[in-house]
């Protein structure tokens, strides 16, 4: 196993972590932050944009993770490297996202004491 693998698994599981709040949000009927939005990642975007940009990552996550060497879950490398990308997207996005949906506990706080 080549250490391109383990990049193409890191990078797998960030794009198969980001499909889904965009495809999720995108089937509830639900406008979410996508890079299509004014501006990128803050404004909102269409549900059917979401289902859509959710689709793309899914597909390209499946390109990294099931085409490019043999991946296998079994293997503990394997499962580190894909499972590394799939948490550090999903913190990233708890963090960009948490202001606009409620999920930063430091500004409900402060609005809770006010």
């Amino acid at each position: 196993m080549t250490w391109l693998s383990y990049v193409s698994y890191f990078f797998g599981g960030v794009f198969l972590g980001n499909a889904i709040p965009h495809f999720v949000s995108g089937t509830m009927g639900r406008a979410f932050q996508s890079p299509f939005a004014h501006p990128p990642g803050k404004g909102l975007s269409s549900a059917l944009v979401n289902v859509g940009w959710g689709a793309f990552n899914i597909v390209v996550g499946y390109v990294l993770v099931l085409r490019v060497g043999t991946f296998d879950l079994r293997d503990t490398w394997d499962a580190v490297a894909f499972g590394a990308g799939f948490i550090l997207i999903g913190t990233q996005s708890a963090r960009l996202f948490g202001p606009f949906h409620g999920g930063d506990l430091k500004g409900s706080r402060a609005k809770e004491n006010t």
